[in-house]
């Protein structure tokens, strides 16, 4: 008995090394339950494309041409643009706790934060949007336009904000307008079928599309319909959420079904469409997932379950295809694309010459860098900062790579990082697990 409780306690010392007390990798024992059941929706698609795993080493003396920094002072939709692009932002990279707010909100709150003018915007799983001012510390209003009758319903509100106005879709169906310096209602609608996509704004125009895949161009200043643009409905629903991306002509909308749609906004006609799913079979084995749409120049960056596309914007014609399909948004400078794969690959491919720059193997690098056993690390975002690639995990640290694919820092948030971050006035802005804001210089 003593020698089988020596060779217990053995292995569960020789368990517990270096690598899971740093913190760094996922602990695949406390996955919650909706990424369960994520999982499980995936568990019979077939494998038969194998995707990319390939490490490219970087052509010496190859040098990036980085874009100029920019510095925003407001954030106003959840990818901060039109086109869905983080660019290269001002940020100083001292990972140093500037400022703690006081609990924003008692409930869960969304994965996204918004800034306007000082304030910070954001909603929580009780339908609650809260404003909360930064210089005053302290919440400035709070509103709620749900009644009792949905007072057990989990609310998941998609935001954008212009103007000191709240513009929100919701799971209800409901489309309405918040003045929050006013703290006025400005109109509300129901359209019966719940909302599922980011939105987006231009001139009098708000863009959203529904769960059954119907894109609407509503009013802005009344919320009725000008147009409504029907495509394929998927009876199996599952966690990706439709997709808009705006040029200044067109707006580019990826469906649950896997087809992307570019539509010119003045005409509001259909320029063409395209579908990227793999299989037109609609069961739980080949539902479409794929990231965020992202456009650039004359091309539009899209991902299904198992490739990468690069199609052009103007004719909808497929530029390249690989099989590194991924769930982060990517980020463009200068034509170069840089992206991590499902299997968690810092990616860059130039997308003029439609080459791979270099390919990495991001837990390999970690695991050299800190030298402890390799495991899995579960990537939240990538953004470029002072022309540097900062990854965020989801367990809070970050890591921070040259632009030719070098490691050079792996840090700790000062706090557990629970929404996307933000960057503004070269500061790094989000909800830790309390819902207080922090900001870190």
């Amino acid at each position: 008995m003593k020698i089988f409780l020596l060779y217990f306690i053995f292995i569960l010392l020789n368990n517990c090394s270096f690598d899971n007390k740093s913190g760094i990798w996922k602990n695949e024992n406390n996955i919650d339950k909706n990424q369960k059941d994520t999982f499980k929706q995936f568990k019979n698609v077939s494998t038969s494309i194998d995707p990319f795993t390939e490490i490219i080493e970087i052509k010496k003396n190859y040098e990036f041409k980085l874009s100029k920094k920019i510095n925003p002072t407001s954030w106003k939709q959840i990818y901060l643009n039109q086109n869905n692009n983080l660019n290269n932002f001002e940020y100083n990279n001292f990972n140093e706790l500037f400022f703690k707010s006081k609990k924003i909100s008692k409930h869960k709150a969304s994965d996204h934060i918004l800034y306007e003018e000082g304030n910070i915007i954001n909603s929580d799983l009780k339908g609650n949007i809260n404003i909360f001012s930064v210089s005053n510390n302290k919440i400035l209003t709070k509103f709620n336009f749900y009644k009792n009758k949905y007072k057990k319903i989990k609310k998941k509100l998609n935001l954008i904000v212009e103007n000191n106005i709240v513009y929100v879709a919701d799971n209800f169906g409901y489309l309405y307008a918040y003045n929050y310096l006013d703290e006025k209602l400005l109109w509300a609608k129901n359209y019966n079928v719940p909302f599922r996509s980011n939105l987006k704004i231009y001139e009098n125009i708000i863009f959203v599309a529904n769960q059954n895949n119907n894109l609407f161009f509503f009013d802005k200043l009344s919320g009725e319909i000008l147009k409504q643009i029907p495509t394929e409905e998927t009876i199996v629903k599952n966690n990706f959420i439709n997709s808009l991306s705006l040029n200044e002509n067109n707006i580019f909308f990826l469906n649950t079904y896997g087809s992307l749609y570019s539509i010119n906004i003045k005409s509001m006609r259909v320029n063409w469409f395209l579908n990227l799913n793999q299989s037109l079979d609609v069961n739980p084995s080949n539902i479409f997932y794929g990231s965020q749409l992202l456009n650039y120049g004359d091309k539009i960056i899209a991902s299904s379950n198992q490739f990468l596309y690069v199609i052009d914007s103007n004719s909808g014609s497929i530029i390249m295809k690989n099989n590194f399909p991924i769930l982060i948004n990517p980020i463009i400078i200068n034509d170069i694309l840089f992206l991590v794969s499902k299997k968690n690959f810092l990616i860059s491919l130039d997308l003029n010459k439609k080459e791979i720059i270099y390919s990495y193997d991001i837990n390999k690098k970690i695991s050299e860098f800190l030298k402890i056993k390799r495991k899995n690390a579960d990537l939240k975002n990538i953004m470029m900062v002072d022309g540097k690639l900062l990854l965020f995990l989801q367990n809070s640290h970050t890591l921070v790579f040259d632009t030719k694919g070098t490691l050079e820092k792996v840090n700790k948030l000062p706090a557990k990082m629970t929404t996307f971050p933000i960057l503004i006035d070269s500061k790094i802005l989000f909800l830790d697990k309390k819902n207080k804001l922090t900001i870190v210089n």
